[in-house]
């Protein structure tokens, strides 16, 4: 792992942009150096066999004041340019015209997910690179139009285990990361000592950026094209601590990607490489305040998607319990 890692280039002629840049051939190394294909059954549960009854008892263990934190979104039906596919919520049925009582209201809702506009987990179905989902599956023969055969959501089903906040606005004094700054290794290791948390095997990494606190205060923008993730440096250090799940208040990657021909290159590591399904577009605005008032960054973390088999993900709502 540490060879393939010394490929990257160091990161610190650009420690205020997405950089430094990484070629196909340095990502395609370090793609090989953090895949575990092969190392666990079943192998569509990925990272997630990592965590066992243990890791959850001890998960439990964390909760001291019992203060519950959800950490969705609120549904969004606006389009916008950080939501391109808004979301559906219509009512079918009202009280006032149907019989006999006692009355009901009813109501439909719907969502292509997969995007920025809503909370939602990533299955290991989600993402292939150069055709390959996790476990080297050709995902041509596992996904098709009525679903995947492998590393559905419904393989992965309710997920507790320890959670770990890297609150980087807090730790860097900021409001906000800017919209492009990329996130290394070695930030993740100072947010790690200025937190006094340590990240290990089969927890749950939530970094927050401040995107959420960002779009309140100065509005929306695209964050296809501009938002602070990690670089690909930075998944080494995550992989060699055995991560079980990754998630933040964008959708991890960096953007602009600083690698040449990957638009999401921690997806595709963290995904199809490691089997570590993903969290996407969290609002971590409570969670922080919450824990800086604990003066601890660690909690039980709970995530429930919905049951759909061949489902390559599902829109979710996280809950911390402190």
């Amino acid at each position: 792992m540490s060879s393939a890692f010394a490929q990257v280039p160091d990161p610190e002629p650009a420690p205020s942009g997405n950089g430094p840049a990484v070629s196909r051939e340095q990502f395609d190394a370090l793609f090989e150096a953090v895949r575990t294909w092969g190392r666990w059954v079943p192998a569509d549960r990925g990272a997630w066999n990592r965590v066992t009854s243990e890791h959850v008892r001890r998960a439990t263990a964390l909760v001291r004041s019992g203060t519950v934190v959800p950490m969705a979104l609120p549904w969004n039906t606006r389009p916008g340019p950080d939501n391109r596919r808004p979301a559906l919520h219509h009512m079918t049925d009202l009280g006032e015209v149907e019989a006999p009582e006692p009355s009901t209201h009813k109501d439909f809702i719907a969502a292509d997910y997969h995007g920025k506009g809503v909370t939602h987990l990533d299955a290991l179905s989600h993402i292939a690179y150069q055709g390959r989902l996790y476990d080297g599956r050709t995902a041509s023969e596992v996904v098709d139009a009525a679903g995947a055969r492998f590393g559905a959501v419904s393989m992965l089903g309710p997920l507790v285990t320890k959670g770990v906040l890297l609150d980087l606005p807090a730790v860097q004094q900021v409001r906000w990361l800017e919209p492009g700054l990329a996130v290394h290794a070695k930030d993740i290791i100072a947010a790690e000592q200025a937190l006094d948390v340590t990240i290990g095997e089969g927890d749950a990494l939530l970094l927050r950026s401040g995107q959420v606190r960002r779009r309140r205060e100065l509005g929306a923008w695209d964050p296809d094209t501009a938002s602070a993730g990690l670089h690909v440096d930075a998944v080494p250090l995550l992989a060699e601590r055995g991560v079980a799940m990754l998630g933040g208040d964008g959708d991890s990657d960096v953007r602009p990607s600083p690698v040449d021909g990957v638009h999401s290159p921690v997806h595709a590591l963290a995904v199809a490489a490691m089997g570590v399904p993903l969290l996407d577009n969290l609002d971590l605005e409570a969670l922080s305040a919450a824990t800086a008032e604990a003066g601890r960054h660690e909690f039980m973390l709970v995530v429930a998607p919905l049951n759909v088999p061949g489902g390559t993900g599902s829109p979710v709502t996280p809950v911390a319990v402190l």
